[in-house]
């Protein structure tokens, strides 16, 4: 069998400048549509539904050499109908945003979830990211808290776009695991989490609540949101007023503080533990409740 050959070679191909537009938030806003690049965020992608039941895969970019290494993933993506193209290496790396890509870059539908239903459904473990700016923190915060079970990602209206691609990368597939709002005033997503029932905690490095105490009490089991503020200044006072308790994870050796990921990290799996000790498995508690 001869070998395949690219059916996009000049980076001047409409399609290759479509996607191209992309790495930038205006046009990404206009189409609803984002990059996923490498093959971990692009499996996620092709095995993703959005709420119509539509893909959110719809389009795959490959090389030659990587539509055969990864050729599971982009069978996957054909049955998923997203649209394959070959094409040579020096596109793929117009595309991509990354310095050494891996060949496989996707373009997915956004798929943000409602504030409205994210707050239908219960939650019992929220991350909500305020005034957070790094993308490259907030996708692993988003992983983070994937990783720990949370039900659902607030971003709020300050805080940095979801779907830059640093963001997706730095997710690591989690984007496509579990519910995520986006561009809700951080006073809105407060008050209507409160409204459902859930207890929320600001995490701040100053925080007059001390984590292993609240641990300790016991006061964690129930539904809890995490806000988690920016990287350099942490949470306004305003934002700090909104919460039940301000709360800081403790330092027990010389280290000045905690980046927002590993803080986030810490208060995400913190909650985990407290509600799976008090009520078992969560999957299990909330298939009685309903």
């Amino acid at each position: 069998m001869p070998p395949a050959i690219p059916d996009l070679i000049s980076p001047r191909s409409s399609r290759v400048l479509a996607a191209r537009r992309l790495a930038k938030r205006n046009f990404r806003g206009k189409e609803r549509l984002f990059l996923a690049e490498g093959p971990q965020a692009v499996r996620e992608a092709a095995a993703h539904r959005a709420a119509d039941g539509g893909a959110t895969l719809v389009e795959l970019f490959a090389t030659v050499e990587a539509a055969e290494r990864y050729a599971e993933i982009v069978g996957e993506a054909r049955d998923a109908g997203a649209r394959i193209h070959l094409a040579a290496d020096g596109v793929i790396a117009d595309i991509a945003t990354t310095v050494t890509p891996q060949g496989l870059v996707g373009i997915c539908r956004f798929l943000d979830t409602p504030f409205e239903k994210i707050l239908a459904a219960r939650p019992r473990l929220v991350a909500v990211l305020a005034h957070v700016r790094d993308p490259g923190n907030a996708g692993t915060v988003l992983r983070c808290a994937d990783a720990a079970g949370a039900d659902a990602v607030v971003l709020t209206d300050a805080s940095v776009d979801l779907y830059n691609p640093k963001a997706v990368r730095a997710s690591v597939g989690s984007l496509f695991h579990l519910p995520v709002a986006v561009g809700v005033p951080v006073e809105q997503a407060v008050g209507g989490l409160k409204d459902a029932g859930v207890r929320i905690l600001a995490a701040d490095g100053a925080g007059e609540q001390d984590l292993d105490d609240e641990l300790d009490k016991g006061t964690m089991g129930g539904p809890t949101a995490w806000v988690f503020g920016n990287e350099a200044w942490g949470l306004p006072d305003h934002t700090r007023a909104l919460a039940d308790a301000v709360v800081r994870v403790p330092i027990h050796g010389k280290a000045e503080s905690l980046n927002l990921a590993s803080a986030a990290a810490v208060c995400l799996y913190a909650s985990a533990r407290a509600q799976r000790a008090r009520g078992g498995s969560r999957s299990v508690t909330q298939s009685e409740e309903s």
